[in-house]
């Protein structure tokens, strides 16, 4: 029997709240990973399920992308893994029956919770043109609404293929191949969203928009800085990793305007001291940053460690500079510049926390930084992330073991689908070694990213949408804009595994095409296949789904590109989709072929646990960059203003989410139970703007095109962040989130510091509950 889903959208406004804890993981991390697949799967599947999750021969987590040691415990995932994976591999099913009962004005007006909880999608679905429901639709006329519509259109330029960091790289690769094919470089994707201010920054210093550390360079670290980032929450495996570095000596310093629980302390669930005892602590000095200020933070320390070398030789590695760096002199000249008070203001920091980091820097001969989106959603992101860069060369902190940059990516293959080619904007040497295997011109102008996607969409110059997963409405910037421009589109279309709120803001027509999951078996002509993914730190391995499909109806991501290809290029196009279908091991030659790196791809993956792609900076010190150097670089340096009775607002997740994905209403390390519509603002500040605690207010954000925008019925939660500083959780707040408020150089969404007001809310809406 399927499990049954809530039937009532609960309020999300009246939360229940407790004051944040201080450690992470531990027998409540079990009990609640344990509870949430039962509810979803039931006893024996959840056993079967978990127990194969990031195995050498078993399935990759469908959650984040934190890669897997060489030694692997029997339960290799963690509690937001459990939840990924109960939630692809649930019992509930989505029929026919359900769109019947539900017009799509209703669904519209259901949360992003509730439309998850509803369980996997079973049959192809359209959605006519002024239909009220969705009706149930062959796959063979499905793939013909589309490619009708693609082919009367007049330029290819008039269609956008989004692309989920969920993709496999043989779905990745015929995807892109198949927009190339058909004649368009627009392939927005969540990269676009999260990391594309990391891959900027370090593309243009080090030639390599990746990270250049392995897993097994954490232990080796005499320092870690992370800054930006909330592993316990949004890579809790991370944790076990961090935990292994503080018992081979590592020190750690945590950047960041929050305190978080799993950077205070990890109590392990696998040991015996994390289940009984006190766990491990894991930060040895908090930085408690004023939102956007790291770029100051880091230029002041490079310019003490530059003043720390003339007493201290080894402070700074000139060896290292003269032979592998460019920019050095007047990167310096800026350095020495910047001052403390500036540093002091941006920061919020006091001069003796900043004076303790430099000694630990000073100690340390080995420095790993980590970061994620508390350091790219700014607009100022990438000269932050070139400033870290500046810090790490300073002492030749890359290209050795226990050194480098480690920007910590999300969903599970976002980095293996830019390596296959989702991109926007190709290099011209990835177009050449296509046109050279497969035999046509690819498109050689610069396609649209995400925000660039969403004006085509507002402004009409783009028709038709296709989504290769995710849920692209809820994912992107100024809510109300974004949603106004897909209903202008002729055509949606959503390649999903389940409901959400993308399936519900439809253009004239709609598709909802289900897809297999991670979790499922793959079976084609020539026998059941298996995909690839590539981590965070570029090590490739494969992924094998051993459940039976939630149903007959369900085709592969790689099934469905094949097909419509076929459908859309016909007797055109000369590339064997048919093959490419049939076996999957065909895609992997092709790839092997145009991709750097993946030579003799299908016998590299027989060795357990995969195999790590090249790195020039981290393999042999070689930079390929327009200097042939790494670069040093002077960007002046930058952080939000914050005018009088204001503050700053970062966007974040909840403690049950991963990226819009709402596996529940808790925040369990926060304090909040029960409820999503909160916002965390320092006790003081509250106090100074007129909120008590538990109070009600609206947010409303402030941007220079002089439209306001607002997110009502938030309550307020008093809460130790820093001051002038508030947070509050996304999908809900990026109606606050100007299309044009986009980080330099990148286009990302700046999410992370927004100026707002708070407001309280007209009396006729103060009690209306909001979900």
């Amino acid at each position: 029997m399927a499990a049954q889903p809530p039937a009532d959208d609960p309020v999300q406004d009246a939360p229940d709240v407790s004051p944040p804890q201080h450690a992470a993981a531990g027998l409540p991390a079990i009990g609640h990973s344990l509870r949430v697949a039962q509810q979803q799967m039931g006893v024996r599947r959840t056993a079967r399920t978990l127990l194969r999750v990031n195995q050498k021969d078993g399935f990759d987590c469908p959650g984040c992308a934190w890669p897997e040691g060489e030694k692997r415990h029997a339960a290799e995932f963690c509690e937001n893994g459990a939840k990924a994976v109960a939630e692809e591999a649930t019992l509930r099913r989505i029929t026919p029956d359900f769109f019947a009962a539900h017009p799509v004005a209703r669904l519209a007006e259901r949360s992003g919770y509730w439309l998850g909880q509803q369980g996997r999608l079973t049959r192809p679905m359209y959605l006519a043109e002024g239909a009220d429901h969705y009706e149930p639709v062959p796959w063979e006329r499905a793939f013909d609404i589309v490619a009708d519509e693609l082919r009367a259109l007049d330029s290819p330029d008039e269609a956008l293929f989004y692309t989920s960091g969920r993709t496999s790289n043989e779905a990745a690769f015929l995807y892109q191949l198949f927009a190339r094919e058909f004649g368009t470089n627009n392939l927005p994707d969540c990269s676009n969203m999260c990391h594309e201010s990391s891959g900027s920054a370090l593309t243009e210093t080090i030639g390599v928009g990746k990270g250049s550390v392995l897993l097994e360079d954490l232990p080796r670290a005499d320092l870690i800085i992370v800054a930006g980032q909330n592993p316990g929450t949004n890579h809790p495996r991370m944790l076990t990793a961090l935990e292994a570095a503080k018992a081979a000596g590592t020190r750690i310093i945590t950047v960041n305007p929050l305190p978080e629980a799993g950077m205070e302390r990890f109590k392990n669930p696998q040991t015996a001291r994390g289940l009984a005892g006190g766990g491990t602590a894991l930060t040895d000095l908090f930085l408690q940053i004023r939102l956007g200020g790291d770029q100051a933070l880091f230029r002041l320390l490079n310019r003490l460690l530059l003043e720390a070398s003339d007493s201290t030789p080894d402070a700074v590695d000139r060896a290292f500079i003269a032979e592998h760096t460019h920019g050095f002199e007047e990167f310096a000249a800026a350095a020495h510049a910047h001052d403390w008070d500036e540093t002091l203001r941006a920061t919020g920091l006091d001069r003796d926390t900043v004076e303790r980091a430099l000694r630990m820097v000073l100690e340390a001969k080995s420095i790993v930084v980590c970061w994620a989106m508390g350091l790219t959603q700014h607009k100022h992101a990438v000269p932050t992330i070139k400033e870290v860069v500046n810090f790490l060369l300073l002492r030749g902190n890359i290209g050795r073991p226990g050194a480098g940059v480690c920007p910590v990516r999300g969903h599970s293959n976002v980095q293996g689908d830019r390596t296959m080619g989702i991109f926007e904007r190709p290099a011209p040497a990835f177009l050449d070694a296509l046109e050279k295997e497969f035999g046509f011109a690819p498109p050689r102008e610069h396609g649209l990213d995400v925000v660039r996607s969403i004006r085509a969409l507002r402004d009409g110059t783009a028709k038709v949408f296709f989504a290769m997963g995710g849920n692209f409405v809820a994912a992107s910037p100024d809510t109300e804009v974004t949603e106004a421009a897909m209903r202008r589109a002729r055509l949606t279309v959503h390649v999903s595994t389940k409901l959400n709120r993308s399936h519900v803001v439809t253009g004239a027509r709609a598709l909802i095409l289900p897809t297999l999951g991670r979790t499922e078996r793959d079976r084609q002509a020539s026998g059941d296949q298996f995909v690839t993914v590539e981590d965070s730190m570029g090590m490739v391995h494969a992924s094998r789904g051993r459940l039976e499909p939630a149903s007959e109806q369900l085709l592969s991501e790689t099934a469905i590109v094949c097909r419509l290809a076929r459908r859309t290029l016909g007797a055109g196009s000369s590339t064997p989709w048919e093959e490419f279908e049939r076996d999957y091991s065909s895609i992997r030659d092709r790839i092997s072929r145009v991709v750097p790196g993946f030579d003799d791809f299908e016998n590299k993956l027989r060795r357990p646990g995969g195999f790590p792609l090249p790195h020039a900076p981290r393999d042999d010190r070689r930079f390929p960059t327009a200097t042939g150097r790494a670069n040093f670089t002077a960007a002046p340096v930058e952080y939000p203003e914050l005018p009088d009775g204001r503050l700053l607002l970062q966007t974040l997740r909840s403690h049950d989410q991963y990226n819009t994905t709402i596996y529940g209403l808790d925040d369990r390390y926060r304090g909040i139970r029960g409820g999503r519509r909160v916002v965390l603002v320092h006790p003081d500040d509250a106090r100074a703007l007129g909120f008590p605690d538990g109070s009600y207010t609206d947010l409303v954000s402030e941007w220079r095109d002089g439209r306001e925008r607002r997110a009502p019925g938030f309550r307020v939660v008093h809460y130790p962040t820093a001051r002038g500083c508030a947070a509050a959780y996304f999908p809900e707040t990026n109606v606050l989130v100007p299309l044009d408020a986009t980080a330099d150089t990148s286009n990302t969404p700046a999410g992370k510091s927004l100026v707002v007001r708070l407001e309280k809310p007209a009396p006729e809406t103060a009690v209306t509950a909001h979900t």
